[in-house]
């Protein structure tokens, strides 16, 4: 070997070296860099007419095992989701409050707490029916419930509003990303027509997929011209030669009524086609079924709870008077002067003093009246009394005089298997369709009508000026506190099974299947993450950079390169030598 070629071949090893050890620098300044993967240079030997003439380097590259980041990108997925679910049900949660069973108390913060707290309103009522400080403990205990049932309801909704904020904004995360993907692939392609490294380039690239992944679940593969292509779990192009970009408008009004079903919800949209059936997995998948499925199913256990409460407190309270009687009942249920009247029995409409002392009355039978309007007619002709159905479609029945009340006594009136004051709501206790809107009756709530608590005399004849209201009696009190921890029906609701129990039993069921869920969602968030975590941690000792190992290599490089300038060194003293040589001969 000539000394020329040994020269060469030593500048081409310091060339090669120095490359190295700034790839060994990157390495090492890009440890912590999220994404980032070990870069390596490929070195072939330079090898002339046979004879080795040095070393080149004829790439830089990275070594991503596919299947490793292919598992990866699936563990996002599932751990977006575990996350998303997590986070809302541990809000939920919150929202339910803290039941308390210590002994006989009631200071937890949970709809049972909060009925334990009425039943113990109406227990000391009982002892005292005539009491207006005691009548006032129950309706504020029952309006605590139901502002607190109210506002549970609310909450849920907030929370599904939120959700679907959320996707919103996710997909303008998925966006980005998708764009992101789609101009790499662009500058990937240039980089490898010129003959340049795109290792780099890759790497952000994943990061970029791999953010994706988190927010709903995708396919992907390498096309031949190298870019990046990524579809939904159905096929969808998201990117291609171009992006697809995700739509999504969020609601602008959440209520217990909003469905996606029913277009309360809007679809995410690709390309003018509805998606959302395929994104499953991931934080948007997870919002989507939270939003649609999750808080649904526990608004409509809330639902449950106030239609049989409202119904079972109505039922007894429809057969009661507040004594003094008001002056006004109103119904609450929607009729019309035209609608059919199909009744049998007689119903009792009487006028007392504020004392409970009667002015008049009359017995009527409803089987004589085709329809409401001939009803009114005949309350109209009853003594004192002036009847109408309202602006809101509601039988009203007054008296006619400010200084007295009106009472019904329902009779054996019956009215499609309910009594006259049940069927008409007259003397609701609560109003409301569900939990959004359960509260107490406003007459009540405001004073302008008191706690029914007496009852009409039932007699066969009452005699005009005789006491005919009386509070002095448990009976209406004793009845409300039955149907509160009595046995009753509840129909299964939102993943609950059909039972029978106590409102208070039904509310903690309610609470438990909430904390039920969180603590499933809490657990499902800790594997999901264990497992990522794993699949991160084996990609990163498969493709990331070790410091130690870097650190020694970098080492082993600056001998390397020492000993290529020995070289060059020794070769340039020989030049020297020879040519001292020739010129002394």
């Amino acid at each position: 070997m000539s000394l020329d070629i040994a020269r060469l071949v030593a500048f081409s090893g310091i060339s090669a070296t120095e490359l190295q050890i700034s790839l060994a620098s990157s390495n090492i300044s890009n440890a912590d860099t999220t994404g980032y993967t070990r870069k390596s240079a490929n070195q072939v030997a330079d090898v002339t007419a046979g004879i080795g003439t040095g070393v080149s380097i004829t790439g830089i590259s990275s070594n991503v095992d596919k299947l490793l980041l292919k598992s990866l990108i699936a563990a996002n997925s599932e751990l977006g989701s575990a996350d998303a679910t997590n986070n809302y049900l541990e809000q939920l949660q919150q929202l339910f409050g803290s039941a308390s069973t210590s002994g006989t108390s009631t200071g937890g913060t949970s709809l049972a707490n909060s009925l334990a707290s009425l039943e113990s309103a109406l227990s000391s009522l009982a002892s005292s029916p005539s009491s207006v400080s005691l009548q006032s403990a129950v309706v504020s205990a029952l309006d605590d419930f139901a502002s607190q049932l109210r506002g549970t309801s609310s909450s849920v909704q907030t929370l599904r509003a939120n959700a679907d904020k959320d996707i919103a904004s996710s997909v303008e995360s998925v966006n980005d990303d998708l764009q992101q993907i789609a101009d790499l692939n662009v500058e990937i392609r240039k980089l490898a027509a010129s003959g340049q490294s795109t290792a780099d380039l890759e790497d952000q690239r994943n990061a970029a997929l791999q953010d994706l992944s988190s927010y709903m679940n995708v396919s992907y593969y390498s096309a031949s011209n190298g870019d990046l292509q990524v579809y939904t779990s159905s096929g969808r192009a998201l990117v291609d030669s171009s992006v697809h970009a995700l739509s999504y408008t969020a609601s602008a009004n959440v209520s217990a009524s909003s469905s996606y079903g029913s277009g309360g919800f809007s679809g995410i949209m690709v390309d003018g086609v509805d998606v959302t059936s395929q994104i499953t997995s991931g934080k948007i998948g997870a919002l989507v079924t939270l939003r649609d499925q999750t808080l649904p199913a526990v608004q409509s256990q809330l639902d449950q709870l106030a239609s049989q409460l409202a119904s079972a407190l109505n039922e007894t309270t429809n057969g009661a008077s507040a004594v003094p009687p008001p002056n006004n009942l109103t119904g609450t249920t929607a009729t019309s002067g035209a609608a059919s009247l199909s009744a049998s029995g007689t119903v009792r409409i009487a006028v007392a003093d504020q004392s409970g002392n009667l002015v008049s009355y009359q017995d009527l039978d409803l089987s004589s009246y085709a329809t409401v309007g001939d009803l009114v007619t005949a309350l109209n002709g009853i003594s004192g009394v002036s009847a109408s159905i309202d602006s809101a479609g509601h039988l009203s029945i007054s008296a006619t005089s400010s200084s007295y009340g009106v009472a019904i006594n329902d009779m054996s009136s019956a009215i499609g298997g309910a009594g006259f004051s049940d069927y008409f709501g007259m003397d609701d206790l609560v109003t409301g369709t569900g939990a959004a809107d359960f509260a107490v009756r406003s007459s009540i709530l405001s004073g302008d009508a008191g706690l029914p608590t007496g009852s009409l005399d039932g007699s066969t004849t009452l005699t005009t000026g005789s006491q005919v209201l009386t509070s002095g009696s448990a009976t209406v009190i004793n009845a409300l506190y039955d149907r509160l921890t009595g046995a009753t029906s509840f129909s299964s609701a939102g993943g609950l099974s059909a039972t029978t129990g106590s409102f208070a039993d039904y509310a903690a069921a309610i609470v438990a299947n909430v904390a039920s869920k969180a603590s499933q969602a809490s657990s499902a968030y800790t594997t999901k993450s264990t497992a990522q975590s794993t699949y991160a941690s084996s990609l990163s000792s498969q493709s990331g950079v070790n410091i130690d190992e870097e650190t020694a290599r970098l080492s082993a490089l600056q001998n390397k390169y020492a000993a290529a300038s020995q070289v060059i060194s020794v070769v340039n003293s020989m030049f020297s030598s020879l040519l001292s040589a020739v010129q002394s001969s």
